[in-house]
């Protein structure tokens, strides 16, 4: 897989000290399971935030503080997938492990929902500060021209699309901010598989978008 579009620093060094929201913290380690490039980088930060606790002084924990750490490393981990038996028998699949663990399974065992143009969605349960979802996007459709009241990070799975940006294949990740307007169109051929998390409402420039947006939950 070869990627060419990578997580900033900075989005790397927040995932790294636990500032993210869950809907980001699924699709950065999406990303890092597939990006030894992403992976080195955040093992850089990792240490350096591990250099820094330990010139801190020792704080107070409550009973249930190591269940609760393990559950988020659970949750989130970034960490680099190993070839052993397990992850063998899922070398066919198309999630990679951060993002099978959260759906229950693979592709197949997502529940789509349409929400136009043949594009469709599957909203994934996290935390209310942001929200993810999985958009499965015909070769050739477009997502409508929208901009953007927040971040959003997408992340492709399957196929490729171009914006008015760049091109993104599979393993890339897009960085989306307040400041970016543009219309996803999957490339011919093949449909286009992502995952997209966002922290705020799209800003959808056309009025049909806009008048379904409380039903799907853009």
């Amino acid at each position: 897989m070869s990627i060419k579009h990578h997580l900033t620093d900075a989005l790397l060094m927040a995932y790294s000290a636990g500032e993210l929201p869950e809907a980001f913290n699924l699709v950065v380690a999406t990303h890092v399971s597939l990006c030894d490039e992403c992976r080195a980088r955040l093992a850089s930060f990792d240490a350096v935030g591990g250099a820094v606790l330990e010139e801190c002084e020792d704080a107070s924990m409550t009973p249930d503080a190591l269940a609760a750490t393990m559950e988020r490393i659970r949750m989130g981990s970034g960490a680099p997938i190993h070839t052993d038996a397990a992850t063998r028998r899922h070398l066919s699949a198309l999630f990679p492990a951060p993002l099978r663990d959260y759906v229950g399974g693979d592709i197949d065992a997502v529940k789509w929902r349409p929400v136009g143009g043949g594009v469709r969605q599957a909203i994934l349960p996290t935390s209310k500060d942001a929200s993810v979802r999985l958009l499965h996007i015909p070769a050739g459709a477009a997502v409508p021209d929208h901009g953007h009241r927040g971040l959003e990070l997408t992340q492709v799975l399957k196929g490729a699309f171009r914006d008015e940006h760049d091109r993104f294949g599979a393993g890339d990740i897009e960085v989306a901010t307040e400041a970016d307007v543009h219309t996803p169109v999957a490339e011919p051929g093949e449909d286009c598989i992502c995952l997209a998390a966002t922290d705020a409402p799209l800003k959808f420039t056309g009025l049909l978008p806009r008048l379904a947006q409380p039903f799907f939950r853009i």
